[in-house]
Protein backbone atom coordinates (compact mmCIF):
# COMPACT_ATOMS: atom_id res chain seq x y z
CA UNK A 1 0.00 0.00 0.00
CA UNK A 2 1.20 3.54 -0.79
CA UNK A 3 0.74 6.43 1.63
CA UNK A 4 -0.08 10.08 0.90
CA UNK A 5 1.60 12.22 3.57
CA UNK A 6 -0.39 15.28 2.50
CA UNK A 7 -3.68 13.70 3.60
CA UNK A 8 -5.84 16.28 5.35
CA UNK A 9 -6.49 14.65 8.69
CA UNK A 10 -8.17 17.76 10.08
CA UNK A 11 -11.32 16.70 8.25
CA UNK A 12 -11.47 13.35 10.05
CA UNK A 13 -14.40 14.19 12.33
CA UNK A 14 -17.49 14.55 10.24
CA UNK A 15 -20.58 16.20 11.66
CA UNK A 16 -23.07 14.49 9.47
CA UNK A 17 -23.45 10.74 9.70
CA UNK A 18 -24.93 9.22 6.59
CA UNK A 19 -27.77 6.82 7.09
CA UNK A 20 -27.57 3.45 5.47
CA UNK A 21 -30.73 2.79 3.52
CA UNK A 22 -31.99 -0.74 3.20
CA UNK A 23 -34.08 -1.62 0.20
CA UNK A 24 -37.26 -3.48 0.92
CA UNK A 25 -39.34 -5.21 -1.71
CA UNK A 26 -42.89 -3.90 -2.10
CA UNK A 27 -45.41 -6.67 -1.60
CA UNK A 28 -48.96 -6.27 -2.85
CA UNK A 29 -51.41 -7.57 -0.30
CA UNK A 30 -54.38 -9.41 -1.72
CA UNK A 31 -56.77 -11.75 -0.01
CA UNK A 32 -56.88 -14.04 -3.02
CA UNK A 33 -53.18 -14.89 -3.13
CA UNK A 34 -51.95 -15.29 0.44
CA UNK A 35 -49.43 -17.97 -0.53
CA UNK A 36 -47.75 -15.58 -2.98
CA UNK A 37 -47.59 -12.88 -0.30
CA UNK A 38 -45.95 -15.30 2.13
CA UNK A 39 -43.39 -16.35 -0.50
CA UNK A 40 -42.38 -12.77 -1.32
CA UNK A 41 -42.28 -11.82 2.36
CA UNK A 42 -39.85 -14.64 3.07
CA UNK A 43 -37.61 -13.53 0.16
CA UNK A 44 -37.57 -9.94 1.39
CA UNK A 45 -36.78 -11.10 4.95
CA UNK A 46 -33.92 -13.24 3.64
CA UNK A 47 -32.44 -10.21 1.84
CA UNK A 48 -32.62 -8.08 4.99
CA UNK A 49 -31.17 -10.86 7.14
CA UNK A 50 -28.30 -11.24 4.71
CA UNK A 51 -27.41 -7.54 4.87
CA UNK A 52 -27.88 -7.40 8.64
CA UNK A 53 -25.63 -10.42 9.16
CA UNK A 54 -22.82 -7.93 9.58
CA UNK A 55 -20.21 -8.85 6.99
CA UNK A 56 -17.62 -6.19 6.20
CA UNK A 57 -14.72 -6.18 3.75
CA UNK A 58 -11.16 -4.90 4.09
CA UNK A 59 -9.46 -4.15 0.79
CA UNK A 60 -5.83 -3.46 -0.06
CA UNK A 61 -4.27 -2.66 -3.43
CA UNK A 62 -0.76 -2.74 -4.82
CA UNK A 63 0.22 -0.67 -7.84
CA UNK A 64 2.82 -0.99 -10.59
CA UNK A 65 5.44 1.53 -11.73
CA UNK A 66 2.71 3.37 -13.69
CA UNK A 67 0.49 3.74 -10.61
CA UNK A 68 -1.94 1.19 -12.05
CA UNK A 69 -3.53 -1.43 -9.81
CA UNK A 70 -1.74 -4.74 -10.29
CA UNK A 71 -3.25 -6.68 -7.39
CA UNK A 72 -6.22 -6.46 -5.02
CA UNK A 73 -6.67 -8.31 -1.74
CA UNK A 74 -10.03 -8.75 0.00
CA UNK A 75 -10.66 -9.99 3.54
CA UNK A 76 -14.22 -10.57 4.73
CA UNK A 77 -15.05 -10.45 8.42
CA UNK A 78 -17.87 -10.56 10.92
CA UNK A 79 -18.72 -6.97 11.85
CA UNK A 80 -18.90 -7.72 15.59
CA UNK A 81 -15.92 -10.00 16.19
CA UNK A 82 -13.85 -8.75 13.21
CA UNK A 83 -12.65 -12.30 12.70
CA UNK A 84 -11.67 -13.09 9.12
CA UNK A 85 -14.20 -15.38 7.44
CA UNK A 86 -12.92 -15.49 3.85
CA UNK A 87 -10.32 -13.99 1.52
CA UNK A 88 -9.98 -13.35 -2.18
CA UNK A 89 -6.92 -12.29 -4.20
CA UNK A 90 -6.97 -10.75 -7.66
CA UNK A 91 -3.91 -10.28 -9.89
CA UNK A 92 -4.62 -7.81 -12.68
CA UNK A 93 -3.40 -8.70 -16.16
CA UNK A 94 -1.63 -7.13 -18.03
CA UNK A 95 -0.90 -4.46 -15.38
CA UNK A 96 1.10 -6.82 -13.16
CA UNK A 97 3.47 -7.52 -16.07
CA UNK A 98 4.72 -3.92 -15.90
CA UNK A 99 6.24 -4.65 -12.52
CA UNK A 100 6.33 -2.59 -9.36
CA UNK A 101 8.18 -2.09 -6.13
CA UNK A 102 6.47 -5.12 -4.55
CA UNK A 103 6.33 -7.43 -7.57
CA UNK A 104 8.61 -9.88 -5.76
CA UNK A 105 5.82 -10.73 -3.30
CA UNK A 106 2.98 -10.80 -5.83
CA UNK A 107 2.70 -14.59 -5.40
CA UNK A 108 3.78 -14.62 -1.76
CA UNK A 109 2.79 -17.60 0.36
CA UNK A 110 3.61 -17.86 4.06
CA UNK A 111 3.77 -21.45 5.27
CA UNK A 112 4.07 -20.38 8.89
CA UNK A 113 1.59 -18.76 11.27
CA UNK A 114 0.39 -16.26 8.65
CA UNK A 115 -0.51 -18.92 6.12
CA UNK A 116 -3.62 -18.09 4.10
CA UNK A 117 -5.81 -20.38 2.10
CA UNK A 118 -7.47 -18.12 -0.44
CA UNK A 119 -8.64 -18.11 -4.01
CA UNK A 120 -6.12 -16.41 -6.31
CA UNK A 121 -7.32 -15.42 -9.76
CA UNK A 122 -5.62 -13.58 -12.62
CA UNK A 123 -8.05 -11.48 -14.65
CA UNK A 124 -8.31 -8.29 -16.65
CA UNK A 125 -9.22 -5.26 -14.54
CA UNK A 126 -12.80 -5.10 -15.83
CA UNK A 127 -13.45 -8.80 -15.20
CA UNK A 128 -11.75 -8.69 -11.80
CA UNK A 129 -13.87 -5.76 -10.62
CA UNK A 130 -17.05 -7.35 -11.95
CA UNK A 131 -16.26 -10.57 -10.11
CA UNK A 132 -15.29 -8.66 -6.95
CA UNK A 133 -18.52 -6.66 -6.90
CA UNK A 134 -20.49 -9.87 -7.28
CA UNK A 135 -18.45 -11.51 -4.51
CA UNK A 136 -19.04 -8.60 -2.12
CA UNK A 137 -22.73 -8.31 -2.95
CA UNK A 138 -23.33 -12.05 -2.61
CA UNK A 139 -21.81 -11.89 0.87
CA UNK A 140 -24.02 -8.95 1.90
CA UNK A 141 -21.15 -6.46 2.11
CA UNK A 142 -22.11 -2.78 2.29
CA UNK A 143 -19.08 -1.34 4.08
CA UNK A 144 -15.49 -1.47 2.78
CA UNK A 145 -12.53 -0.60 5.02
CA UNK A 146 -8.96 0.21 4.02
CA UNK A 147 -5.88 1.77 5.57
CA UNK A 148 -5.47 5.21 3.99
CA UNK A 149 -8.70 4.40 2.16
CA UNK A 150 -8.60 7.43 -0.14
CA UNK A 151 -5.70 5.82 -1.98
CA UNK A 152 -7.50 2.53 -2.53
CA UNK A 153 -10.86 4.09 -3.40
CA UNK A 154 -9.09 6.50 -5.75
CA UNK A 155 -7.72 3.51 -7.66
CA UNK A 156 -10.97 1.52 -7.54
CA UNK A 157 -13.68 3.95 -8.60
CA UNK A 158 -15.74 0.99 -9.81
CA UNK A 159 -16.53 0.34 -6.14
CA UNK A 160 -18.02 3.80 -5.52
CA UNK A 161 -21.41 2.28 -4.72
CA UNK A 162 -20.09 0.81 -1.48
CA UNK A 163 -19.48 2.80 1.72
CA UNK A 164 -15.77 3.33 2.34
CA UNK A 165 -14.10 3.85 5.73
CA UNK A 166 -10.51 4.73 6.60
CA UNK A 167 -9.01 2.57 9.35
CA UNK A 168 -6.14 5.04 9.75
CA UNK A 169 -8.50 7.78 10.92
CA UNK A 170 -8.95 5.85 14.15
CA UNK A 171 -5.67 3.95 14.40
CA UNK A 172 -3.49 7.08 14.14
CA UNK A 173 -5.35 9.10 16.80
CA UNK A 174 -4.82 8.83 20.54
CA UNK A 175 -8.54 9.41 21.11
CA UNK A 176 -9.21 6.02 19.53
CA UNK A 177 -5.94 4.12 19.94
CA UNK A 178 -5.17 3.39 23.59
CA UNK A 179 -1.70 2.12 22.64
CA UNK A 180 -0.60 5.68 21.82
CA UNK A 181 1.14 6.97 24.95
CA UNK A 182 1.55 10.50 26.24
CA UNK A 183 5.25 10.39 25.36
CA UNK A 184 4.47 9.97 21.65
CA UNK A 185 4.47 13.18 19.62
CA UNK A 186 0.97 14.05 18.42
CA UNK A 187 -0.67 16.95 16.63
CA UNK A 188 -3.30 19.07 18.39
CA UNK A 189 -5.93 16.91 16.69
CA UNK A 190 -4.55 13.86 18.50
CA UNK A 191 -2.95 12.33 15.42
CA UNK A 192 0.53 10.90 15.67
CA UNK A 193 3.04 13.16 13.94
CA UNK A 194 5.00 10.21 12.54
CA UNK A 195 4.96 6.42 12.32
CA UNK A 196 1.25 5.81 11.78
CA UNK A 197 1.45 3.37 8.88
CA UNK A 198 0.26 -0.24 9.05
CA UNK A 199 3.61 -1.58 10.24
CA UNK A 200 4.28 0.77 13.20
CA UNK A 201 0.64 0.73 14.29
CA UNK A 202 0.55 -3.07 14.25
CA UNK A 203 3.78 -3.23 16.24
CA UNK A 204 2.31 -0.76 18.71
CA UNK A 205 -0.94 -2.68 19.16
CA UNK A 206 0.60 -6.14 19.35
CA UNK A 207 3.91 -5.39 21.07
CA UNK A 208 5.60 -7.42 18.33
CA UNK A 209 8.53 -5.31 17.20
CA UNK A 210 9.50 -7.93 14.62
CA UNK A 211 6.28 -7.61 12.63
CA UNK A 212 6.84 -6.58 9.02
CA UNK A 213 4.20 -5.68 6.45
CA UNK A 214 4.31 -8.12 3.53
CA UNK A 215 3.08 -5.68 0.84
CA UNK A 216 1.13 -8.50 -0.75
CA UNK A 217 -2.43 -7.18 -1.16
CA UNK A 218 -4.33 -10.06 0.43
CA UNK A 219 -1.91 -10.49 3.36
CA UNK A 220 -2.02 -6.74 3.96
CA UNK A 221 -5.84 -6.76 3.88
CA UNK A 222 -5.86 -9.42 6.61
CA UNK A 223 -3.34 -7.43 8.66
CA UNK A 224 -5.41 -4.25 8.32
CA UNK A 225 -8.46 -6.19 9.49
CA UNK A 226 -6.40 -7.24 12.50
CA UNK A 227 -5.85 -3.57 13.35
CA UNK A 228 -9.63 -3.08 13.49
CA UNK A 229 -9.88 -6.09 15.79
CA UNK A 230 -7.06 -4.89 18.05
CA UNK A 231 -8.49 -1.36 18.35
CA UNK A 232 -11.61 -3.00 19.74
CA UNK A 233 -14.18 -0.39 18.69
CA UNK A 234 -17.71 -1.10 17.59
CA UNK A 235 -18.46 -0.61 13.93
CA UNK A 236 -20.60 2.47 14.60
CA UNK A 237 -17.56 4.43 15.80
CA UNK A 238 -16.11 4.30 12.28
CA UNK A 239 -18.75 6.71 11.00
CA UNK A 240 -16.26 9.51 11.65
CA UNK A 241 -13.90 7.72 9.26
CA UNK A 242 -16.35 7.50 6.34
CA UNK A 243 -14.87 8.99 3.16
CA UNK A 244 -17.69 8.71 0.60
Amino acid sequence: MSYNPSLDFLNMIKSDVSSVSVRHSCISKTTSDSNSIKKHTNVAKADVDKNSAGVIAVIDTETNWRDEVMSIGVALADSKTFKCTDTRYYIIDPEYRVGGIYSNVLHYRDNGERRLSCLEVTLSRSKALQEMKRYLTDNGVIKIFAYNAKFDLGHLRELDDFEWYDIMRLAAYKQYNSAITESMACCKTGRLKTNYGVEPITRMLTGDNYYCEVHNAVYDAVDELRIIELLGHELSLYECAKIN
